[in-house]
């Protein structure tokens, strides 16, 4: 693990990153058109990047983006409480069909949902599937339990409970990790299931992404599941995870896009990759997904939407895997780009 200094330095960082998402004004125009957002926190340490480049360069825009869980994000769309939502996972065609004003999904990053550890004098950890997925059953409780010994020869383990961390709020990067271990677990599947804010037969619950990420930084013995660039900027521990293929892989940016190079995005642009295929693939990755509405009241918001949207999928794409993202390929923005055409004003 690192030095208490070096996380408290890189959590303040990201705390000042994770204030970037709330308010980011272009200024004091009082003629700026203003754009509310809320939802995934996987996505919002690169959102805040985004919002405040953008609205820096463009003083007639203002964004507000609240990173409150990609179940609130979608409750307030179909509210009509936001201008535009953000989800990990999409929307269900009954959670679509609520929503009178029609909505365009947009996929605008991906990235990877990593095991987090807390756990002194260990600095290599790896977890075959029947482990991970023993762990978040409450089968496996102990750090040296067989199962996990057996994938760590000459790692000493500590006879000690394995203090587990989950989402406490309705969230996008639990439904992807339990779409996960629903695929490669049949218990999982049968007592848990895939759910947004599944009932864990364990775990002690924290808010968002950054809750989480807090929690394991201050909880020794500590394990949960969160995205990969808050762990990586607080300098987390990642656990190497058993793949599809029975490697052992290291989470990274590379490996996180060769699970994701063999999607195939149909019209709606909804497209999830459970237990991606390939030797050299991390087995948990997603794509984020921002919430449309098809039409907009105002013709000046949904314009600023749209050019917004655009910056992201171009500029902004640039700065992705600095901050532990996946920049999407020409392929995947210009069929983005192409579904803006389909967002009007009354």
């Amino acid at each position: 693990m690192p030095n208490t200094l070096s996380i408290l330095g890189s959590y303040v960082a990201l705390a000042a990153m994770m204030v970037a998402t709330v308010g980011c004004s272009g200024g004091s125009n009082p003629d700026a058109v203003k754009l509310q957002g809320a939802g995934a926190s996987f996505p919002a340490l690169l959102y805040g990047a985004w919002f405040k480049s953008y609205s820096n360069e463009h003083d007639d825009v203002q964004i507000d983006y609240q990173s409150v869980g990609s179940g609130s994000g979608v409750s307030s769309v179909i509210d009509g409480t936001v201008d535009f939502g953000a989800s990990d996972s999409a929307m269900s065609e009954e959670e679509m069909a609520k929503v009178e004003r029609g909505v365009q999904l947009l996929p605008m990053t991906a990235g990877a949902i990593v095991i987090a550890y807390n756990l002194e004098g260990v600095d290599e950890l790896k977890l075959s599937r029947e482990a991970y997925a023993g762990i978040f059953l409450k089968e496996i409780t102990k750090w040296n339990d067989p199962k996990i010994a057996a994938t760590n020869e000459g790692v000493e383990l500590p006879d000690q409970d394995i203090n587990v961390i989950v989402r406490s709020d309705s969230s996008g990067t639990t439904y992807v990790f339990t779409k996960h271990l629903a695929a490669i677990s049949e218990k999982f599947n049968s007592d848990v299931g895939v759910n947004k804010a599944p009932n864990w037969p364990v775990g002690t619950k924290s808010k968002g992404n950054e809750g989480v990420t807090t929690s394991l930084n201050q909880t020794p013995g500590s394990l949960g599941y969160v995205e990969y660039g808050f762990a990586e900027k607080t300098g987390l521990s990642m656990a190497s995870l058993e793949n599809k293929s029975g490697k052992f892989i290291k989470p990274t940016i590379e490996s996180a896009q060769a699970a994701l190079s063999a999607v195939e995005f149909p019209p709606s642009l909804i497209a999830f990759l459970p237990d991606p295929e390939g030797e050299d693939s991390w087995p948990i990755v997603t794509y984020t997904w921002i919430i449309a509405y098809k039409t907009y009241d105002d013709p000046k918001k949904m314009e600023a939407f749209k050019e917004m949207i655009k910056y992201c999928l171009t500029t902004g794409q640039e700065s992705s895997e600095e901050l532990g993202y996946i920049p999407l390929p020409e392929t995947v923005t210009s069929k983005v780009t192409a579904a803006l055409d389909n967002i009007t004003a009354k």
